[in-house]
């Protein structure tokens, strides 16, 4: 018998998985690897092909130490994060931690990375308001989540961002979908039994920036099993982890 007083389990669907080439869109170094890592693992391991584009280099994120040296840091930890997970190819577009503003050169900047990258799927990070009501999220969040979305419809159309042309970058109609990952509006989720271990990893990679958020701070790996375990419960398995799919 279910306790009346229990939540009932929101049931998800099972993404997609026949594609093969992937573009992680994020704002800062550990976006990823706050639950999306793990799935990244999972697709890599089928021989998918992911790339990964960060908007800043998150140098305003360590309290202690001056942007100018977290900067280079948190890049060099980024690269190692994305290795553990089997992702090759690592760039940083240069953006103000903390100040990241929607517009026009983030959109077009967005559009040129993904007509050179020419991605079946896009992955992002969660832009609503809000972690499900409780936990108001960042602005540099809502804004390059917005922007990417609006970027993918950039990338395919010739007369939106026309210097694009002129750089040699065609057109690319071939997103098929964004999927933005732990959405409180999340009806998907990847299985990620088997990769949940290296997704921990590749979180626990980003050691400077960990360090700096305290002894308070929760485990990594406590963290991302509560939530995978409670992800689980919907897709029908041990561990999972959400995304939000916007289809194109």
């Amino acid at each position: 018998m279910t306790d009346a007083h229990e939540p009932a389990v929101q049931p998800l669907q099972h993404l997609p998985e026949d594609w093969e080439r992937g573009l992680a869109l994020v704002p800062h170094p550990d976006d990823i690897e706050y639950g999306a890592a793990a799935a990244v693992a999972r697709w890599t391991g089928q021989g998918k092909t992911i790339s990964y584009a960060l908007v800043s280099s998150g140098e305003a994120g360590i309290d202690s130490m001056p942007p100018e040296m977290a900067g280079p840091l948190r890049e060099d930890e980024q690269r190692e994060s994305a290795r553990i997970v089997g992702v090759e190819h690592v760039e940083f577009l240069g953006y103000p931690d903390g100040m990241i503003e929607y517009g026009l050169p983030l959109r077009r900047d967005l559009s040129r990375v993904i007509r050179r990258h020419r991605p079946e799927i896009v992955i992002t990070g969660n832009f609503r308001e809000t972690y499900g009501g409780v936990f108001l999220n960042q602005a540099d969040h809502i804004a390059v989540g917005r922007a990417v979305l609006d970027a993918i419809r950039d990338a395919g159309n010739r007369w939106v961002f026309r210097e694009l042309l002129d750089e040699g970058l065609e057109p690319w109609n071939g997103v098929r979908a964004l999927w933005a990952a732990a959405s409180p509006e999340a009806g998907h989720a990847a299985d990620i039994t088997e990769t949940f271990d290296t997704g921990v990893e590749s979180l626990r990679a980003h050691r400077a920036y960990l360090a700096g958020l305290g002894e308070d701070a929760p485990d990594p790996g406590e963290f991302l099993e509560s939530a995978a375990r409670a992800t689980g419960q919907g897709l029908g398995c041990s561990l999972a982890t959400s995304f939000e799919v916007f289809t194109f």
